[in-house]
This record gives C-alpha cells, structure tokens and sequence, in this order.
C-alpha cells in the first residue's frame, strides 16, 4: 500500500485521528507521518509513552476541568493534579491514593476497566471467570440495596445462586 501523502513510498503506519466526533484515517510512510508531526521517531520507550500520554492530556481528551480547579496536592511529593496532567506520571505511590477519584475514569478510557483482571487460566478459568461476574453483581447488588430497588436486587440475588450452583458454591460466598 502506497502513503497517502506522497505516493511513492510504502506506508508503514496506519493513524487514525478521531477530532470534533470525525475521524480521519490515513495510511504513511515514516518519512510523511513524521514531516506532519503525527509520530516521534525516537526508540526511547518509556519517553515515548510519556509523550504519547502527555499529548493525551494536552488535547483535553482525558480531563474534567471541574478536576483542576480543588488543586489538591500529595502530601508526600506535592504533586498536583495539574502537575500530572503536564507530566503524565505521577510523583509517588501516595498520589494514587490522593488522586484515585481522578484516576479512575481516566483508567477505564485507557484501558476499559479500572481493576487490573490479568490471564485466566485455561484449566480451571472458568470457575474463575464466574467467580468474577458474582463479585460485580454483588457490587451491583448493593447498589440497589443503598438505592432501596429491592425488585432488581431479588432478580440479581437470583442470579448469584444461580452462578454458585454453577460452580459448586452452594451460596457459601467466596
């Protein structure tokens, strides 16, 4: 496939550039992506994933404004959330605990979830994969419980006896 820019050399890249809800794809040669900008060369991971986030947050496509306005800082470092946002690392392991509210949402736009699930087992993952759902539907289930939605507390109840059968439970919880 030849680079969209040039026409002559073989693309290499494939970006996509999603701006105002449009999306833009294009295919490019390295020397084309980098004359644009939309790549650094370099081969330094760490700092190309600093970069990579840094313009993340620098486009407003992970941060709430209403964030920036508390400037909490951590108490260890002194990092702010700003700070953060201009860096895109954090100080220390404190500031996961003091910016944690902050984090999350971010986490799960990155990444999908904000819990870390890592590999299942093939031999016995599916006792495990259950044991997963049961804990967010009781997470779920107290929801509605604090919510006082008691007709869609019964269904889900239901359905976590349902799973321990399933796996041997016999409603005895983890």
């Amino acid at each position: 496939m030849l680079c969209d820019e040039c026409k002559s050399r073989t693309a290499c890249m494939h970006i996509i550039k999603i701006v105002n809800n449009q999306k833009t794809e294009k295919n490019l040669c390295a020397e084309c992506a980098k004359a644009a900008g939309e790549i650094s060369l370099s081969f330094d991971t760490q700092s190309y994933v600093h970069d990579f986030l840094k313009g993340i947050f620098n486009h407003g496509l992970f941060v709430d404004p209403q964030m920036l306005r508390g400037q909490e800082s951590c108490s260890e470092c002194g990092m702010t959330y700003t700070d953060f946002n201009r860096k895109g690392k954090v100080g220390c392991s404190a500031c996961y605990t003091v910016f944690g509210g902050q984090f999350e949402p971010l986490l799960k736009r990155i990444h999908g979830s904000s819990s870390h699930t890592g590999k299942i087992p093939k031999r016995n993952g599916g006792t495990l994969k259950i044991r997963q759902q049961i804990k967010k539907i009781r997470q779920q289930l107290e929801q509605y419980v604090i919510n006082e939605e008691y007709e869609k507390a019964v269904l889900l109840r239901d359905e976590i006896k349902n799973l321990e059968k399933e796996i041997g439970l016999n409603g005895k919880g983890e």
